[in-house]
């Protein structure tokens, strides 16, 4: 389980559009409960497709993986583009309540398509925690992805929650340029990766 936690926190913390979404939602506090769940429970379930096998099934259909390579980069580029414009326009904490509020079906969708429509989560999460649970035996294999569920809950919660404790930064316009033009380059240079 312990293989598992760490495993699955190395591939987890690194910035990226999962961690950018909850991160933004968080310091708004909009829908985090919403947003935790959404990329708490795909990664879990994508664990669990991993650690089954379903890693094998995916290698065999790569007609579907340049499907969701391309969809993934298309809707990178178009969130890096927002958040390039947020940049541009800028915002302190204090404003984000003025404007018309996300509904919560809009976060849901946004939120899975990070997930399912992002190719790296298929290959760290399916692929790569699958094939390491693998060498854990038949029946260690649950207790590593256990191990790495935990830790996908974990770091989501913490992330979502904690981003509170940012928010005096947030309370300046600047900060709030700095961590889109961050939030952008992410996206746009994901998007870029994945069709290069």
């Amino acid at each position: 389980m312990l293989s598992g936690l760490a495993s699955g926190l190395s591939l987890i913390v690194a910035i990226g559009a999962q961690n950018a979404f909850v991160l933004r939602h968080g310091l708004q506090r909009s829908h985090v409960a919403l947003v935790i769940a959404v990329c708490a429970v795909s990664d879990l379930v994508l664990i669990l497709l991993g650690v089954a096998g379903i890693g094998v099934v995916i290698e065999q259909a790569p007609a579907a993986l340049e499907a969701v390579r391309w969809a993934g980069a298309a809707f990178l580029a178009a969130y890096g583009a927002f958040a390039a414009w947020r940049a541009i326009r800028g915002q302190a904490l204090g404003q984000l309540g003025t404007g018309q509020a996300v509904s919560w079906v809009a976060v849901l969708g946004t939120g899975l398509a990070f997930t399912w429509l992002n190719p790296h989560v298929y290959l760290d999460t399916v692929l790569l925690l699958g094939s390491l649970a693998s060498t854990h035996g038949p029946d260690g294999r649950w207790w590593f992805a256990a191990g790495a569920g935990l830790a996908s809950i974990a770091w989501f919660t913490a992330l979502g929650v904690g981003a509170r404790f940012l928010a005096p930064v947030f309370r300046r316009r600047s900060a709030w340029r700095v961590l889109d033009a961050v939030i952008a380059a992410v996206m746009v240079t994901m998007a870029i990766s994945l069709v290069a």
